[in-house]
């Protein structure tokens, strides 16, 4: 095909300092035998081309050499060209083959810069994707606006707090057929206590990813056998085609895996995990001719922590465990982004939907507690990579839990308590 795009079934695709780890872990799965959806890495260096192309790197290195306005004006400029100017020529002529290539199927483009899906860094939700895209005008943007997501306000906030310099590295992209998925979720290979843990929603993960659903839960053993599943509250699917769309009402509560299917979605999970070297986290899709894995990348696993047996006597709601920490302080319940301004270093932040936009005050906050969203969003990652303890799914908290009470956050049981 091209120097630039390599197929995600070989070899080649797994070298993580062309492809980005997102990448290379997926080619490291489908070359071990498990099932992936294929479709191409285009190389980082593709990236690079851009920038020579437009003149960019000096304009590049002015973002974190400078400060305020300056800054500022260095990283909307980044966004600005890499969004609105033509690709390169070789570049394009290697991404039209691909999509020739894939037409008379919808068409995804995910971003894979070098720097996520590793230890300490995974930028969950950070950059971009975009699904089911069916025209080659779409496709063009699709790839340029993963490139300019790199500069965004969003990213730019997470490296900084990492000591990582945008101008130092590059965006890789994955490019592959959409998975038409009757139901989609992720998975832990390793809890605190032990086990491995599924979730599941109706049609494509990006609900789950973004805390828009309160999925299933599926816990099973490491070897292999279901011990529990708890049906969660999934009121609206996302379908590549219509868009957000309501759950008909007696799917609302039902199972979206039979025990049969997580059975078997565990075994992929285990060897997911060999593949990775450690404890993994995996993002799945199931579609008429099975499962297929989107993406995994290391997971971050904390011990249990005992609480003092004062919170064990005031009340407390049960939701679904980030897997990490205990905090406590003072609830600050958040009902519109506006009102993130309320929220103090130290507060629990309490709020109906955790995504990932919300990941700049994590740094500040003792925990977070949310009505919508499960283990395995996208805010539950970057809560984990960051020891934040987070509860998710939880009913009623913004309404239950009142605001400037002393709370407690268990982000490994799951537990919420609140002092009157």
């Amino acid at each position: 095909m091209s120097e630039l795009l390599i197929p995600l079934n070989s070899t080649a695709a797994t070298d993580a300092n062309r492809f980005g780890p997102k990448a290379a872990n997926l080619a490291a799965l489908a070359t071990a035998g498990l099932p992936s959806p294929g479709g191409y890495g285009l190389d980082a260096q593709a990236y690079r081309r851009q920038l020579e192309h437009l003149g960019l790197e000096d304009i590049a290195s002015g973002v974190f050499s400078n400060s305020g306005p300056e800054a500022r004006h260095c990283a909307l400029q980044m966004r600005l060209a890499l969004m609105d100017e033509p690709i390169e020529a070789g570049v394009d002529i290697a991404l039209l083959k691909v999509w020739q290539e894939l037409t008379g199927a919808k068409t995804v483009v995910r971003s894979s810069a070098l720097v996520e899906d590793r230890d300490g860094s995974n930028f969950a939700g950070q950059f971009e994707s975009f699904l089911g895209l069916e025209r080659k005008t779409d496709f063009h943007t699709a790839v340029r606006s993963c490139w300019a997501a790199l500069w965004s306000t969003r990213a730019l906030r997470y490296m900084a707090s990492h000591g990582l310099d945008p101008a130092d590295t590059a965006m890789a992209l994955i490019i592959q057929p959409l998975v038409m998925a009757r139901a989609a979720g992720g998975g832990l290979s390793r809890t605190p206590d032990g086990d491995m843990l599924l979730t599941a929603t109706w049609g494509l993960g990006s609900a789950i990813a973004q805390g828009e659903v309160v999925p299933d839960r599926y816990l099973l053993s490491r070897d292999g056998k279901l011990r529990e599943t708890q049906s969660g509250r999934k009121f609206h699917s996302v379908n590549c085609v219509h868009g957000t769309q309501s759950v008909e009402p007696d799917l609302v509560e039902a199972r979206c895996l039979s025990d049969e299917q997580a059975t078997a979605l565990g075994q992929l999970l285990l060897r997911a995990e060999d593949v990775i070297g450690g404890p993994t986290e995996i993002e799945w899709a199931l579609d008429e001719s099975g499962f297929k894995l989107l993406q995994a990348r290391p997971l971050e696993v904390a011990a249990a922590t005992v609480p003092d047996e004062i919170w064990l006597h005031h009340p407390r709601l049960n939701g679904h465990p980030a897997g990490i920490g205990w905090g406590t302080g003072r609830a600050r319940v958040v009902n519109c982004e506006c009102e993130l301004t309320r929220v103090a270093p130290g507060d629990v932040l309490v709020t109906k939907v955790a995504g990932p936009a919300l990941s700049h005050v994590l740094p500040s906050v003792s925990g977070v507690v949310a009505e919508l969203g499960g283990s395995t969003s996208h805010f539950a990652s970057l809560a984990r990579e960051r020891g934040i303890p987070m509860v998710l799914g939880v009913l009623d908290a913004t309404q239950r839990i009142p605001d400037g009470a002393m709370v407690a956050v268990d982000g490994i049981s799951g537990i919420v308590r609140w002092m009157h």
